[in-house]
């Protein structure tokens, strides 16, 4: 593409994140709109970083995504161009301070799954967990997408009813480490649901099932973890509610966001939470707690999405997974 010489931005581009000196993690979010450049209508969006002279262009007004960066200092030029061709530049700097929630973590070794998200083998059903009823209806969609792939769950509820999609990705029985990692986004409002799940369950070289839930819990304002109150023949599932924040409601719509979850387990269905990461912002959770369960599956690694409604009425959710990546060791 031949681009005219570059020229200062006006108004007509606001970039809400990453602010101008700010210290991220990477990938870190970049989102960016822009309505006007040389007072004329914005075309298409981009960005580059530093001197290279690969620029990533969408077409359209807004950018809200993933971009990956070494740890450093760096520019992000924001550009946009109008009808005529013309480019208007906005200038970030930011610090890159390594993806903590990776690097420092996740030895080499690891085995991973990625894009688990378009995997063949999601199944769904109504949580008998929750009261009232739900309803669920899966797609893959290119929008919203950061890979091209999304998975869309679109889902139903009535009088707080949560349903439950999962899928069975691997059938390792000796890994007692996880880390998993997921960009969620929620379409129109999150007024329609109260609770968002995101577990892992693994079959034990003893037999039993390790049950690794975690929720944002709405109704508490808090991270939760997944708790057996009984004995691996006579559970009794419940919550733990852990020192960690969180609200879905406070989650901005029309927004990609990033969760991941660093969890490990003993032999014996012993589940230590070490960290929850939301946006690249940690929260430490240090809970073990014991969850495990005789459920005579046999040898399965399987991740659980879930969602829960918000009110007595009926209400519905559209939520987009992608980038759905789970490593253990």
């Amino acid at each position: 593409m031949l681009l005219s010489a570059a020229i200062p931005a006006l108004a007509g581009t606001v970039v809400t994140s990453p602010v101008n000196g700010a210290t991220v993690s990477s990938p870190f979010t970049l989102t960016m709109s822009a309505d006007t450049c040389s007072s004329l209508p914005v075309s298409e969006v981009g960005y580059s970083l530093d001197n290279s002279t690969q620029t990533a262009a969408f077409a359209g007004q807004t950018m809200n995504g993933p971009v990956s960066a070494p740890a450093g200092t760096h520019t992000v030029h924001v550009k946009v161009w109008n009808d005529q061709g013309s480019i208007c530049v906005t200038d970030v700097g930011i610090t890159v301070g390594g993806s903590t929630a990776f690097s420092a973590i996740v030895p080499s070794s690891a085995a991973s799954v990625s894009q688990i998200q378009v995997v063949g083998s999601w199944t769904q059903i109504h949580d008998g967990g929750t009261p009232g009823s739900s309803y669920g209806a899966m797609s893959i969609v290119s929008s919203p997408s950061l890979s091209g792939a999304a998975r869309l769950f679109n889902t139903s509820m009535s009088y707080y009813g949560g349903q439950r999609y999962s899928a069975q990705f691997a059938d390792d029985t000796t890994s007692q480490n996880f880390f998993y990692d997921t960009w969620v986004y929620v379409v129109g409002n999150t007024s329609g649901f109260s609770n968002l799940e995101f577990d892992l369950n693994q079959t034990m070289s003893n037999g039993e099932t390790v049950v690794m839930g975690f929720q944002c819990d709405t109704w508490n304002g808090t991270w939760d973890a997944a708790v057996n109150a009984g004995s691996p023949t006579a559970f009794n599932d419940t919550w733990a509610h852990t020192g960690a924040a969180c609200n879905t409601h406070n989650w901005a719509p029309n927004t990609w966001h990033h969760v991941q979850v660093w969890y490990s387990h003993d032999t014996s269905g012993w589940v230590t939470y070490h960290a929850v990461w939301f946006d690249g912002a940690e929260q430490a959770l240090n809970a073990t707690l014991f969850s495990g369960y005789e459920l005579g599956w046999g040898p399965s690694v399987v991740t659980n999405f879930q969602i829960d409604g918000a009110s007595s009425g009926t209400t519905s959710a559209q939520v987009v997974l992608d980038h759905m990546i789970v490593y253990r060791w």
